[in-house]
C-alpha cells in the first residue's frame, strides 16, 4: 500500500508524512520543490503541482490512498486522475468553516469533488490554527517583544497543527472513517490576551500586548508581508470567506463575536489522546518565537 501526500511540505502535510513514515507506511511525498524537501528516510519524494493536474500522473501510479491538500480550481481533475490511477481512499484537508456554512468557495468544492468520485473519503475540518499566531505575531514578538492586536478579548478554541495531522494519519491508515467529516478544534476556549501570556511563559521573556485598531493592524500585517499580508483583510474582519466586505463596521464589532460553545469537537475521538493545548503549542514553537538576535 502506497500513500500519496500532496502539499507534503506544508504545515500539516509534512507532519502527516512523518506520522505515516513512523507507522511503517510506504509514503510518497508530492512537492513543487523536491530537490530541497527534507523528509524521513524511506519517503519517496516526487515533484508535482496541484495547480497542474497532469503533473501528478507519475506520482499517482501505484497509489491506493491519498492525502489531498485543497485546491478548489483543479480538485475535480485531480480526483478524476486519482480514481483512474486506482486510488481507493482520499483524506481531504478541509475547514471547519464548511461545517459552519461560511466556506462555499475554497474547501467545499474540494469536498464535493471527492464525494462525487465514488471513492472512500474522509474530510478533516480544522478550525482556527494555533500556528496563525506564529505568522501574525512572530515578527513583532521576536523584534520588539510586543503583540499588536485589535481584539484582545476575542476567544475561540484554536487547534494545534499536530492534532490535525494525527487525525489525517489515522483516517489514512485505519478503517472505519469512510464518509466522516471530522471537525478538529483545540480543547479549550482561550482569549488572544491569554494566548500572549502563554507565549510569554513558553519563551521565558516578557511579551507586551498593545491594543490597536483593526485598521492599524491591517496596515502592520500588510507591511509585514507573507501570510499576514495575504490574510489581513479576512482575519481582521474586513472581508468574508468569499472576499465580500461586511455590512457592519469592523471597529464597532470588536467584542460582538458569537458565544463559543463550552466544548467543540477535538481530535480525541479519532486519536484517543487528549487534544493539545495552546500552552503546549507555545512550548513547541518557543524557539520560533524567541528573539533571534
Amino acid at each position: 500500500m502506497t500513500i500519496l501526500v500532496t502539499g507534503a511540505t506544508g504545515n500539516v502535510g509534512r507532519l502527516v508524512v512523518q506520522r505515516l513514515a513512523a507507522q511503517g507506511a510506504r509514503v510518497r511525498a508530492l512537492t513543487r520543490s523536491p530537490g530541497t524537501a527534507r523528509f524521513p528516510d524511506g519517503v519517496e519524494v516526487l515533484g508535482g503541482d496541484l495547480d497542474d493536474p497532469a503533473s501528478l500522473t507519475g506520482a499517482l501510479r501505484g497509489v491506493s490512498r491519498m492525502y489531498l491538500f485543497p485546491v478548489a480550481r483543479t480538485a475535480h481533475d485531480v480526483v478524476e486522475l486519482a480514481a483512474r490511477a486506482g486510488v481507493e481512499r482520499i483524506v481531504t484537508l478541509s475547514s471547519g468553516a464548511v461545517t459552519g456554512g461560511y466556506d462555499t468557495d475554497f474547501h467545499l468544492p474540494v469536498e464535493r469533488a471527492v464525494e462525487g468520485s465514488g471513492l472512500r473519503w474522509t474530510h478533516v475540518r480544522p478550525g482556527e490554527f494555533m500556528l496563525n499566531k506564529l505568522w501574525l505575531w512572530g515578527p513583532s514578538i521576536r523584534a520588539e517583544g510586543v503583540v499588536r492586536e485589535p481584539f484582545p478579548d476575542a476567544a475561540w478554541c484554536p487547534v494545534h497543527e499536530a492534532d490535525i495531522a494525527d487525525v489525517a494519519a489515522v483516517a489514512l491508515l485505519e478503517d472505519g472513517h469512510h464518509g466522516r467529516a471530522y471537525d478538529v478544534n483545540g480543547p479549550a476556549v482561550i482569549t488572544r490576551r491569554e494566548q500572549v501570556d502563554a507565549i510569554a511563559a513558553a519563551t521565558g521573556r516578557p511579551v507586551r500586548l498593545e491594543v490597536v485598531t483593526a485598521g492599524r493592524a491591517r496596515e502592520l500585517y500588510r507591511a509585514q508581508g507573507g501570510f499576514a499580508a495575504a490574510n489581513a483583510d479576512f482575519l481582521l474582519g474586513f472581508e468574508d470567506y468569499s472576499g465580500n466586505a461586511p455590512s457592519a463596521d469592523v471597529e464597532a464589532t470588536v467584542e460582538s463575536t458569537a458565544p463559543v460553545p463550552v466544548e467543540l469537537p477535538t481530535a480525541t475521538p479519532v486519536t484517543g489522546r487528549a487534544a493539545r493545548t495552546f500552552a503546549e503549542w507555545a512550548r513547541d514553537h518557543a524557539a520560533d518565537l524567541r528573539d533571534l538576535s
